[in-house]
Parts: structure tokens; C-alpha cells; sequence
């Protein structure tokens, strides 16, 4: 191979490298992004289930002689104002999240650029 020819290819080799190591990284980061997602919203529904579960509890308890049906329909309903709520904030943030090897795309966007100039 001609030497310009083989720096060519070297130079090629070392963006294609650079570029797979960048994508390797989005790709970890992803991944430990995701996972302490779903740990935290195991945690925090479990806690706020159990939270809720007490707090139902409670309110029955205390109308139990009174008026035990409007009690529990008055919860049932907050709970299913709580859960339209979850459902809608889930969907704000599932649309926020960053788009997929955004930086690896654009550093290859650049790549082709500057290849492309004379």
C-alpha cells in the first residue's frame, strides 16, 4: 500500500474506533440510566402502595360508623385522579429523554462534513 494511501486508511480506522467508542459509552450510560429508573419506580410504588393502603385504612376506620360507603368511594376516586396523573407525567417523560446516540450521530455528521470540504 502507497503511503498516502495506507494514512488514508489509518486516519478512517481511527474515526471508525473513536466513533465505536463513543456509541460503546451512550450505549453503557443508556443502560445504567434505565436500570436506576425501573429500581426507583419499583421502590417508590411499592412504598407509595403501601403508603396509600394505610392512609385508606385510616379514613375507613374513622367513618366506619358514620358514612363507610362515601369514604371509600371518595378514596377510590382520589386514587384514580392519582393514577391519571402518574400515566400522564410518565408520558411527559418518556418523550424528554435524550434521542438515542445523539452525540455519536452528530460526530459523525461533522466526520462526513469536513471529509466533504475541498
Amino acid at each position: 500500500m502507497p503511503g498516502p494511501l495506507r494514512e488514508v486508511a489509518r486516519t478512517l480506522l481511527s474515526f471508525a474506533e473513536t466513533r465505536a467508542r463513543l456509541a460503546a459509552t451512550e450505549f453503557e450510560e443508556q443502560a445504567v440510566r434505565i436500570a436506576e429508573i425501573a429500581v426507583l419506580a419499583a421502590a417508590a410504588l411499592f412504598l407509595l402502595g403501601l403508603a396509600l393502603l394505610f392512609t385508606a385504612m385510616m379514613v375507613l376506620f374513622a367513618f366506619w360508623n358514620s358514612n363507610p360507603v362515601l369514604a371509600a368511594t371518595l378514596l377510590a376516586a382520589l386514587f384514580f385522579g392519582l393514577a391519571a396523573a402518574a400515566v400522564l407525567v410518565a408520558r411527559m417523560r418518556m418523550h424528554e429523554r435524550p434521542k438515542f446516540l445523539s452525540a455519536t450521530l452528530a460526530e459523525i455528521k461533522k466526520d462526513r462534513e469536513q471529509v466533504e470540504q475541498p
